[in-house]
């Protein structure tokens, strides 16, 4: 009876998680919700144990991967699932957590579910890291916005080219209010924009230490020799993607990262929309970011020859051969006639293929030589 596999599904939030698990021969079937709590979860877990082999997943969403990792300690096999690839049905219009946590354990049983990758702790921190980078630049802006639409409205208004250089702040720094209302006012926007941009200063330096550690500095130190992407673009890369050998060939990641076609073909007729944006909008957002760089002609000098020093020649090579194609490719594309935006997109996408080939195949010629 212990050999016989049983097929759980949580529905989990924050207070509450909703559990169905089915028998595999699917004569059993039981739901019910507990806390969501460890010992609730090990007292369910340890009774499932008793009487089969439980097998449990659950849909990746805000409560992270706690309950995954607490299972894992208890020796229960648990699997994340991406909730936009579940298979729903179109006239299903009523929506429980327990004809969740159903659904979950009859499709995971019946084997309709795509399993995603679990991040270790370690790449999950340094994942949030650079998450936590990147909305502080948000704000940032945001202040930058603010304090900018303030002195717009009391007719201050730099006319200069060059927006937040040092003569830009001394600028800023010597605006006097004769209302001590709008003076406090605008006091207060410039610290809260100061102490933002100190924040802002400070969480790049620990992102530039946390490249230079293992895993990541030789995998951060390989993309850097691409245009585009330097030490806070390349870490964003992999801590997003974290294992690139999961991709069997490029076109996997640009799927992966929602930049290809969108396709609708039936009854013979076929036609192509735009990118999917599925996936991960983070790495998307950085390949296209990336991909405005290659509208310069291409060369090897400055900086970029500073980032590839040290580099095998391989990788330099693939590199400049990256930079030669993708602004081929624009060109092209926008000699055509296509907007700016559409061949940015499309350099994008081969840029993708560039980053798999540094990460994977590289790494595969290099072993074997060794």
């Amino acid at each position: 009876m212990k050999d016989t596999r049983i097929y759980v599904g949580l529905d989990v939030h924050k207070d509450t998680i909703a559990v169905c698990w089915v028998s595999e021969d699917g004569a059993t079937e039981e739901t019910r919700e507990i806390a969501n709590e460890p010992r609730a979860v090990r007292k369910l877990f340890h009774q499932l144990a008793a009487v089969g082999a439980p097998r449990a997943c659950y849909e990746a969403g805000p409560c992270g991967y706690e309950v995954r990792r607490q299972l894992e300690a208890l020796g229960i096999a648990c699997e994340v699932v991406a909730p936009s690839l579940i298979p729903r049905r179109p006239g299903d219009h009523v929506k429980t957590d327990r004809r969740d946590a159903r659904k979950l354990a009859r499709l995971y049983r019946a084997g309709e579910l795509t399993v995603i990758r679990v991040p270790t702790r370690q790449e999950e921190a340094a994942r949030d890291l650079v998450r936590c980078r990147e909305d502080l630049g948000e704000d940032v802006t945001r202040l930058r916005h603010r304090l900018g639409k303030f002195l717009l409205r009391h007719g201050r208004i730099w006319r200069e080219r060059s927006r937040w250089s040092a003569r830009h702040w001394s600028w800023l720094r010597a605006q006097r209010f004769d209302d001590p209302i709008a003076q406090r006012t605008f006091e207060e926007y410039l610290a809260q924009l100061d102490h933002g941009v100190d924040r802002l200063r400070a969480l790049d330096g620990e992102i530039v230490a946390l490249a230079q550690q293992a895993p990541w500095a030789p995998l951060v130190a390989r993309l850097r020799c691409l245009r585009g992407l330097d030490t806070l673009s390349a870490l964003t890369l992999l801590v997003e993607l974290q294992d690139f050998h999961r991709f069997r060939s490029p076109r996997e990641l640009m799927s992966f990262v929602g930049l290809t076609p969108s396709l609708y073909a039936s009854g013979g007729r076929e036609v192509r929309g735009s990118i999917t944006k599925a996936g991960n909008a983070h790495a998307r957002r950085i390949f296209v970011e990336a991909a405005w760089h290659y509208r310069h002609r291409p060369m090897q000098a400055g900086r970029l020859r500073t980032r590839a020093a040290g580099q095998p020649e391989p990788i330099r090579a693939e590199a400049l051969r990256a930079q030669h194609r993708l602004h081929r490719r624009f060109r092209h594309l926008v000699g055509r006639g296509k907007p700016h935006q559409v061949a940015v997109v499309a350099v994008a996408r081969e840029l993708v293929g560039f980053v798999w080939a540094l990460l994977v195949k590289h790494e595969a010629l290099e072993a074997g030589a060794a």
